[in-house]
């Protein structure tokens, strides 16, 4: 399977953001690319103040856009994310279309983004967006893949859920920033990688050193033995790598994790430190 990161930049400009998204759909299935995957809020700066004016209600410009784009390349697409609207609601949302164009597949976001890291970054998510609530993992003729949203990822109870419904990759739309990301990004979806022994793929923005977020960049895929298979640096571009998918069973054999998990174990050992308080 060829899976296409695009590192997209985002600007103020959704119209100018969602053409230059399309222009790298469009080169990625030059490529030959069976998946292509864009950033976290490609559409959009990532910035409370922003969300609730780019926002779109049912199915608006970007998502017409992108099922369009699948359905002329043959290629599936995990459009990022957007800001969603519905019942009044925000939403960070990640929108998924196969080779025809069908929106297959939609994920928003869990684990909302707040964080007060002290001389770093605050950001409350929280007062912007509702939480979604579903796990998502959809089909294709490569096999299920998991997907979730940036600071979902950091939650390692999701993707293990993931792996037990059957992932052999999982997607993630993400954006960290330059406090998180020298320290966590790489060392988060290599960890993912082997604790599931799955691939993970992160695709972030590309870098803008003066927007409102300054985001990390350096896109990155991992294979299940937990090398980095892929990654940018931190500006616009597109990396295609090739994952050969039968390394998921094969290292799940050779190191049994998944069936040698000892879940009566887990649940005896919280009952008894609950006990013991």
């Amino acid at each position: 399977m060829k899976i296409a990161m695009l590192q997209t930049p985002v600007g103020f400009d959704k119209e100018q953001n969602i053409e230059r998204a399309l222009e790298w759909l469009r080169q990625s299935g030059e490529n030959g690319t069976d998946i292509a995957v864009l950033p976290e809020m490609f559409t959009c700066p990532y910035s409370n103040k922003y969300f609730p004016d780019y926002a779109e209600e049912g199915f608006g410009k970007t998502r017409q856009a992108l099922s369009q784009a699948a359905r002329e390349l043959g290629i599936y697409i995990v459009g990022g994310s957007i800001p969603e609207r519905e019942h009044g609601k925000l939403y960070n949302t990640s929108f998924v279309y196969d080779r025809k164009g069908k929106e297959i597949a939609f994920c928003r976001k869990s684990h909302l983004f707040d964080i007060d890291v002290k001389g770093g970054q605050r950001f409350f998510e929280s007062e912007t967006f509702s939480a979604g609530d579903n796990i998502t993992v959809f089909d294709t003729e490569f096999g299920k893949m998991g997907l979730c949203i940036c600071f979902d990822m950091r939650f390692p109870e999701l993707s293990r859920i993931m792996a037990l419904e059957g992932a052999v990759a999982v997607i993630v739309p993400a954006a960290f920033n330059m406090t998180t990301g020298p320290l966590h990004w790489e060392l988060m979806f290599r960890q993912r990688a082997v604790d599931n022994q799955l691939f993970t793929v992160g695709v972030s923005p590309a870098r803008d050193e003066h927007g409102v977020y300054v985001a990390y960049g350096h896109s990155i895929a991992v294979d299940p033995w937990g090398k980095v298979v892929c990654q940018m640096e931190e500006g616009e571009g597109m990396a295609v790598c090739d994952m050969d998918l039968s390394m998921v069973n094969e290292v799940r054999s050779q190191l049994p994790l998944i069936n040698a998990r000892r879940e009566d174990i887990y649940m005896v050992k919280r009952v008894a430190n609950t006990k013991l308080k």
